[in-house]
């Protein structure tokens, strides 16, 4: 069987989600050069107090990708193929599309969350120093702002891309539906349990994440993928749609 006989043996939603998230991240590499269109800035997540917010993007920023590097969207569509074509058999295409994109609104509002509890106090101490003026001084500036009704542009730069929130709860799905499933991850020289490389991700995120990393990821949206799907699961679970060794 060639690359054409798989795609084509893809189940619906797996196969056109795949789709869908490359003709937009071709669409991202020519339209901005082409037609000017900012497209991170229409249909990026931005926080939900700044001007470019939308809430549209809550749904939208999850089939954007980062242009800058092949990588991110292809761990995330690679992730998709190899766990989203068995939960898509088995839970049927219409609920795991539901799954999908609830686990990606989901991961949205765990971000915006996060956001509103961390964003002040990092951008009062970025522009005291950038401003050479104490952290007291910068607050009362900004609350002052805001009592007023001004509008920040700087809360404009708080913005995030990609399906990872979504994959993660696939990950999420997958270790619960199949737990004992053996994994092979990279640099580990033997098999994983799946529900131990479920949990060794979500820990790993929430780590990095509390650690205020500024490596550009957003942690907490990954975070946010998983509970919503495990939330999703656990209901479905007590509802009996779905069964098997799975939990």
């Amino acid at each position: 069987m060639n690359a054409n006989d798989i795609f084509r043996a893809l189940p619906p939603v797996t196969k056109n989600l795949i789709i869908i998230n490359f003709i937009v991240w071709l669409a991202m590499m020519v339209l901005p050069a082409r037609l000017g269109v900012d497209i991170i800035g229409l249909g990026g997540l931005h926080y939900f107090g700044a001007s470019d917010f939308n809430p549209v993007q809550l749904f939208t920023y999850m089939f954007m990708h980062s242009t800058r590097s092949f990588a991110h969207i292809l761990f995330n569509m690679f992730t998709l193929f190899m766990f989203g074509v068995v939960l898509e058999r088995v839970l049927g295409s219409g609920r795991f599309l539901f799954y999908y994109i609830s686990c990606g609104v989901g991961a949205a509002l765990v971000q915006e969350g996060v956001w509103a509890l961390t964003w002040e106090g990092f951008f009062t101490k970025e522009l005291a120093n950038l401003n050479n003026v104490d952290f007291g001084t910068m607050h009362a500036a900004i609350q002052q702002a805001i009592d007023m009704g001004q509008d920040l542009p700087f809360l404009n730069s708080l913005v995030t891309i990609g399906a990872s929130g979504a994959i993660f709860g696939i990950l999420l799905a997958f270790g619960m539906l199949f737990p004992n499933r053996p994994m092979y991850i990279m640099f580990i020289p033997v098999p994983v349990k799946a529900k131990w490389m479920v949990l060794g991700y979500g820990a790993l995120e929430l780590l990095i994440g509390l650690s205020e990393a500024s490596d550009g990821v957003a942690h907490f949206a990954h975070l946010g993928g998983m509970i919503f799907g495990f939330l999703i699961m656990l209901y479905w679970k007590r509802k009996g749609i779905v069964h098997g060794d799975q939990f």
